[in-house]
């Protein structure tokens, strides 16, 4: 298995402002929590994902992302996000 750098986030963020490898999350704790995935380095656009309502654990969400990762996490919802810095 491959390392990857983690990003813990409970809000709507940026999560890596540089091309990089999404590998996938770990959701620690929700309460009808939901996210949106986006290949953005500064501001919720170019969404890769619908809205997703994820239950407890791994989810694997391999994905190339020419421009960052941001993410925008709605109601209560801690997530670890897993992913390669690129270039």
């Amino acid at each position: 298995m491959k390392s990857a750098q983690a990003s813990l986030q409970t809000a709507t963020a940026v999560v890596n402002a540089r091309p990089c490898n999404l590998i996938g999350f770990y959701v620690n704790s929700t309460t009808s929590g939901t996210l949106v995935i986006h290949d953005k380095a500064t501001a919720a656009a170019n969404a890769i994902s619908g809205t997703i309502t994820p239950a407890i654990g791994w989810h694997f969400f391999p994905a190339q992302l020419g421009q960052g990762l941001y993410v925008v996490i709605a109601n209560t919802l801690s997530v670890t996000f897993f992913y390669e810095p690129r270039g």
